[in-house]
């Protein structure tokens, strides 16, 4: 699972362009729109250029183009194609496209050149929740169905990373004008997927709140600290993987019994959460099922 692909299955590219695998076998019979190499045994593979021009057609032809008139264009002029009709209405797609080609040739300048068109039309909010929210999400079941590797996540991640600690960086110089709580914001031990956690500080401290950011494996034990410097607190978990499932009520019972008074509160979200049990929410334990909904709540 650690090789890094520039050969895929055609069931990589049913992955990474959703377009399926059967729907590819048809476009490449009828219309010949790609041309995979074949092994001894006659089992299809692919190289990056056939995933391009596979993303290419997929968005051309969710723009309303028939596979049949796609197919007749010249090889150069699709890209052009998509190129010409991407506007800020298909910008999503065009934007989740180029950035995973720029995750598979582990390619910097287009992921800047991509994030740069962006954010030339849309607010640093908007493309997070627009594009790189949905772009993480499918990185994540194709992390899990082996068509990328933890290189192509890790090189991806990074460089959303560098986008968010600049956008974070220039609020943080402004003086927090809601004085009456503070968020402290870390992943428990051993959590290491921190992006989500990064945006809420990023959101926290764009709503004019003060925000103390500590990032990876924080023992709970340590967040007492925070207590003796901020009378109210908001205590922010991002639970992706860990605690692990059979933990996760032991964790907030421990995170409870340590930080929780009538003037601090906790607030739980990422995907563990679903196994927070009823018992463990209250007034002052609270459950967030995305980052939309915990942003809501500020």
């Amino acid at each position: 699972m650690n090789n890094i692909k520039n050969v895929f299955s055609i069931k990589d590219l049913e992955n990474l362009s959703g377009i399926k695998a059967h729907t590819i076998r048809i476009w490449e019979k009828r219309y010949n729109v790609l041309e995979p190499m074949r092994t001894d045994t006659n089992i299809r593979l692919y190289d990056l250029a056939s995933l391009q021009k596979l993303l290419n057609i997929t968005l051309l032809h969710e723009y309303g183009y028939k596979i049949s008139k796609i197919a007749a264009y010249a090889e150069e002029e699709i890209p052009a194609l998509v190129r010409e009709i991407t506007s800020s209405k298909n910008a999503k797609n065009h934007a989740i496209s180029a950035f995973k080609m720029a995750m598979m040739n582990f390619d910097q300048e287009l992921f800047f050149n991509t994030y740069n068109w962006l954010i030339a039309e849309k607010s640093f909010k908007e493309v997070f929740h627009q594009v790189f929210i949905p772009l993480m999400n499918e990185l994540g079941v194709l992390w899990q169905t082996d068509t990328i590797s933890p290189a192509h996540e890790h090189f991806m991640s990074y460089l959303i990373k560098q986008k968010l600690v600049l956008n974070i960086e220039g609020l943080q110089t402004q003086p927090a004008t809601k004085t009456h709580k503070v968020f402290v914001l870390s992943l428990p031990m051993n959590e290491i997927h921190e992006l989500g956690l990064m945006y809420i500080n990023y959101e926290i401290l764009l709503k004019g709140y003060k925000a103390i950011y500590l990032g990876e494996s924080m023992p709970i034990e340590n967040l007492k600290d925070l207590k003796k410097h901020f009378p109210t607190i908001v205590f922010v978990s991002y639970l992706t993987v860990q605690p692990d499932r059979n933990a996760v009520d032991e964790f907030v019972d421990q995170m409870t019994d340590q930080l929780v008074d009538e003037n601090t509160s906790l607030w739980f979200i990422g995907r563990m959460v679903e196994f927070i049990t009823k018992e463990n929410r209250n007034n002052q334990i609270n459950v967030f099922n995305s980052i939309s909904e915990l942003v809501d709540e500020l």
